[in-house]
Parts: structure tokens; sequence; C-alpha cells
């Protein structure tokens, strides 16, 4: 029990800190004006983040360290040998989750019935710390699931579940920032953790883009897989974010978001794409 409340207290600590601490970082140094305030940016996301959370509650009953502890004892586990050395335990689990983050991320642009759902995502009109929380329930639930599939699997050390759950929401809120590191900072950082500018190529409107950087916290499995790209397809320093075919539509709405996956929307979509990867 005493896990449970730590994961549960960790989380929304930390979310909150680092939301308003990358929020105090881009309103001071933005990488580039946003088309809509703030304000509305941040509640109706927010809003996205809340709905969700009560659905995989809802739905999933289970927290991905609550069922590392139950899973503990299972002789099924491969973690959860006592003959390997508990720090390896904890490295393999955390590098072994990040890699089902990156091909989970990597099928929600690979199916277009997955794509439908995960272009809530990329249909943001803009892009900054908010845009880290805007993930449709549906797509929330999905992930959440096969990631709780993993660690019934692998039965790895509830502490690295607990680490790899905060350094995922850590990075998923520090690389949608609407800002930039220092040069020097950015060429260091990015050898070992994606950054604001690696993932924000990512989100570009041009559909090749949107293939590259598809990792959470490490761009070793884009580097392994060949999806990795240090800028965009265009060489151009400044670009634009979002989906094309979405300019004209009120992509902070609520309803238009939560209904977006299930709407007919002429936009582009992996059963639109050419294979940018060939």
């Amino acid at each position: 029990m005493q896990w449970i409340r730590t994961e549960s207290h960790a989380y929304w600590f930390l979310t909150v800190v680092f939301f308003l601490a990358i929020g105090t970082w881009e309103t001071f140094r933005p990488n580039r004006d946003l088309t809509v305030a703030a304000g509305r940016r941040w509640r109706n996301h927010g809003l996205m983040l809340a709905i969700a959370a009560v659905c995989n509650t809802l739905l999933l009953h289970v927290s991905p360290v609550a069922l590392s502890l139950i899973v503990a004892n299972s002789r099924f586990g491969v973690l959860n040998r006592p003959g390997l050395p508990m720090a390896l335990r904890w490295a393999i689990a955390i590098a072994f989750l990040d890699l089902t983050h990156y091909w989970i991320h990597r099928s929600y642009h690979l199916f277009p019935w997955l794509w439908r759902v995960h272009q809530v995502h990329h249909s943001d009109p803009d892009y900054d710390v908010s845009t880290a929380a805007r993930f449709h329930p549906v797509e929330t639930v999905i992930t959440a699931s096969v990631i709780l599939g993993v660690i019934a699997l692998l039965a790895p050390p509830p502490f690295a579940v607990l680490t790899s759950e905060l350094m995922t929401l850590a990075l998923n809120l520090a690389v949608h920032a609407n800002a930039s590191l220092p040069a020097w900072g950015e060429n260091a950082l990015r050898l070992a953790f994606f950054t604001p500018d690696l993932h924000r190529i990512h989100h570009s409107e041009d559909i090749r883009d949107q293939q590259r950087n598809m990792g959470v916290m490490f761009p070793w499995w884009d580097r392994l897989f060949g999806t990795y790209t240090p800028a965009v397809s265009s060489g151009k320093a400044i670009f634009k974010t979002g989906l094309r075919g979405m300019e004209h539509r009120d992509g902070l709405s609520l309803g238009f978001m939560l209904a977006e996956p299930f709407l007919h929307v002429q936009q582009e979509g992996p059963n639109m794409r050419p294979d940018p990867l060939s």
C-alpha cells in the first residue's frame, strides 16, 4: 500500500511542479508565439488530462506500480529472478518499458484506426507544455493497457516501474515545451535524451517528419530502427506544427478533441502517406 500511495503522490506532485516550471520557462523564453492564448490551452488540455485519468481508473482498476507488486512473485516473470542483480533488473526494466513506449507510439502512426485516435495529439494548432496532456482517453487506455501487459510479463521491481513512470512523465512534459535549450545543452543532452527541439520535429505538419523521433525518453530506439532525424525534412529552422487540413477548425474545443477520432475529417494520415522510411 505504501508503494501505491507513493506512486500517486509522486505522479501528481511531479505533474504540477514540472508543468509550472516548464510553463514558466516557455513564458519567458518562448521558441515561437502561440496563435491561441495559453490560458485556454492549459484549461482545455487540463480537462482532457482529467477525463483520461478518470477513464483509466474506471476501466483498468490498477496502476503500473500496483501491478508490479501483484506479479512480484510470479513464476513466469523475467525480471524477478533473485539471480539477477537488482541494479541490472532496474536498468533492463526502464529500458524495456521505454522501448515498449516507442513501439506503441510507432503503431499509432502505422495503423489508420490507431492514427484516428492519436491524431488528437497532433492536431494541436500550437505546441507547448500543455500539448503533453492532449491525448484522447481511448489512447491513454490503450497505452496503459499495453504497458500493464508488459509489466505482467516482465515482473519488474516496483521501484523500477515507479522510476520509469516518473521519468516518462517528466520527459513528456519537457519535450513539449515551447522553448529551446542553449546550443551546448541541446547538443549534449540529445545524445541520451529527447529534447524539445528533437520532439518538435515529430510534430511538424510534414508527414515525413511525423514518422520520425518517436521515442519517449531515449533516442536510442529511433537510431536503432532508423526513425531518428536531427532536423526537419525541409531543413528550415522555423516550421509549422500540427496537421494539414485542420487549420480552419477549433482544434482547442474540448468537444472537438473528444469527437475527433470519430469524425470524417479530411486530413493526412497513415492510410494516405507514402512510406517515408523507404
